[in-house]
């Protein structure tokens, strides 16, 4: 078949079969390398969407690809009633970049979430929550309860119990929130998809030190934000806080679905009290082992640091009059515009350049780790060059 006969039969297939769900662009990509998707006709795109921030170590990295084809030709599942290698090395591991005591590894971010909600609630026999305003923690009945636009959550409600929503970034407000019945506050070191907003350095020692107080517990969720986002391993390392509780995914295996919580020492599950079937499985664990040595090796930290500083530099310094604001910590930028900007995505994927609009008028970039100052010359170029539309 040649390329337009398997995009449209791809096409057909998805809008007969699959749910629509997702609002999916004109692509079919069949390859990745390094920063680059290959689209079927061959078309290469610079990616800085990266799976909205799960390809940190980029496409086709050779280790990770190895790791998983050694580790599918011994062993790909096993029950969690029996131990496993991988799954034993990657909790050590999590342990050591963390800071935490115990993890426990699950699916995906929301199921992360949803896990450290149910441990809060076993831990201290309370009910209630307090997140922020533009926070997102995932679509799960659970995890929808702090999440906060109402868009996702309000058609499950009553299933899903909401919590108690406060101002990003106001210590104060979190304070005056609490009452018996708050079991924990649940936070993003940086809001994703909330539109990039990242708080002033003093937010999470305040937050911390009102939980020591009025005793309860603090989630910092770093789904989006983890294994190396920020230019550190976990974005609460720039703030010098350690939570009660942390989430991860996204980034943790390099694509192969992946999520885990961690708890400080004296915070734990009992026998029975959680479980998962694919949880922490060999293929997904040596995946995740294989993702923190590519980081590790390829000093990825230092160069989400320095790459993020170049963006946002080349960011501000666009021709463009309509950007109302440029934020961001490492590789997790937000553009700010004063009006819509859907536009920009369709204009410049056309171009070859992939990125991603969130809170209708914020261009999110979350590019693989490994980006290159070509690469971002590239991508800066092409976002100036776009022009709005006349209505």
């Amino acid at each position: 078949m040649d390329a337009d006969s398997i995009y449209k039969s791809v096409v057909e297939k998805d809008e007969k079969y699959v749910m629509q769900t997702y609002g999916r662009k004109p692509l079919l990509f069949v390859k990745g390398e390094g920063t680059n998707l290959i689209d079927v006709y061959g078309k290469r795109y610079i990616d800085c969407v990266s799976g909205i921030a799960v390809n940190a170590t980029g496409y086709s990295n050779q280790r990770l690809v190895k790791a998983i084809q050694t580790q599918a030709e011994n062993l790909i599942h096993v029950s969690n009633y029996y131990y496993n290698i991988p799954q034993a090395n990657l909790a050590e591991k999590i342990i050591q970049i963390t800071g935490m005591s115990r993890v426990f590894f699950c699916n995906s971010g929301a199921e992360a979430n949803d896990g450290a909600l149910k441990l809060a609630k076993i831990h201290t026999k309370k009910d209630n929550f307090i997140s922020t305003l533009h926070a997102f923690h995932g679509r799960t009945i659970g995890s929808l309860g702090t999440t906060a636009n109402q868009k996702y959550r309000d058609p499950f409600v009553p299933m899903v119990k909401p919590a108690t929503f406060v101002d990003y970034g106001n210590a104060g407000a979190i304070e005056k929130a609490i009452d018996k019945t708050i079991a924990a506050v649940i936070l993003e070191p940086v809001q994703g998809e909330g539109g990039v907003h990242v708080p002033k350095n003093e937010y999470f020692k305040e937050v911390r030190e009102i939980c020591d107080k009025k005793g309860i517990l603090m989630i910092i969720d770093e789904v989006q934000t983890g294994f190396g986002r920020t230019g550190k391993w976990f974005c609460k390392d720039h703030y010098g806080v350690q939570p009660d509780i942390l989430t991860m995914s996204k980034a943790i295996a390099g694509g192969i679905p992946m999520g885990a919580f961690a708890a400080r020492e004296g915070l734990s599950f009992g026998k029975g009290e959680h479980g998962t079937t694919f949880g922490g499985g060999p293929l997904a664990s040596a995946a995740a082992l294989a993702v923190i040595e590519t980081i590790e090796e390829e000093k990825l930290l230092d160069n989400a640091a320095k790459m993020g500083d170049y963006f946002m530099k080349k960011l501000a310094g666009m021709k463009r009059k309509d950007v109302v604001a440029i934020r961001g910590k490492g590789l997790i930028i937000g553009v700010e515009f004063n009006h819509e900007c859907a536009y920009l995505m369709d204009e410049a994927l056309k171009m070859g350049v992939l990125v991603n609009v969130i809170s209708g008028n914020v261009l999110r970039l979350i590019p693989p780790l490994n980006i290159t100052k070509e690469d971002i010359d590239r991508v800066v170029e092409v976002i100036d060059s776009i022009q709005k539309p006349v209505q």
